[in-house]
């Protein structure tokens, strides 16, 4: 790969989840407006853009961060009151999202991942995802680096 990086970023995304095995408050539901900080890098294409931001709509990436962090509630599979979670849901009461696992480090892989399957296709394997960041709030940050 080349040099040429650019940086996008995804905000606005009200989630509230909880660490259920942690020994602090953040064993507690809470939520944050998480805020994704992506990182591409490649070569340029014929219009000397690593990546058309432009894309992002139109392949549903949009679309896709909304539906998994914009007012969800998310899960790890195996938290202890799933069950609840899940009754919550059926009362119409939370958009419930369960993940292997939940936390801003695993947002950001999440989102990594994700985002370079759909990068890769755009670009014919010309540009990729470099990091993701996945912002909580001004001071609490968490980010994943590709291979």
């Amino acid at each position: 790969m080349s040099k040429f990086r650019s940086y996008k970023e995804f905000s606005g995304y009200s989630t509230a989840f909880r660490q259920w095995r942690a020994d602090s408050h953040c064993r507690f539901i809470h939520g944050y407006a998480l805020k994704f900080k992506v990182w591409f890098e490649g070569d340029l294409d014929h219009r000397n853009w690593v990546v058309d931001f432009g894309c992002f709509k139109r392949n549903g990436v949009k679309d896709w961060l909304k539906h998994q962090f914009d007012h969800t509630t998310v899960v790890a599979t195996d938290d202890p009151d799933l069950l609840l979670f899940q009754d919550m849901a059926a009362k119409d009461m939370i958009q419930l999202r369960v993940m292997p696992d939940v936390g801003c480090e695993k947002f950001a892989s999440m989102v990594f991942n994700y985002l370079d399957s759909i990068i890769e296709k755009e670009t014919e394997g010309r540009a990729r995802v470099y990091k993701v960041q996945c912002w909580e709030h001004s001071e609490n940050m968490a980010e994943y680096y590709g291979e």
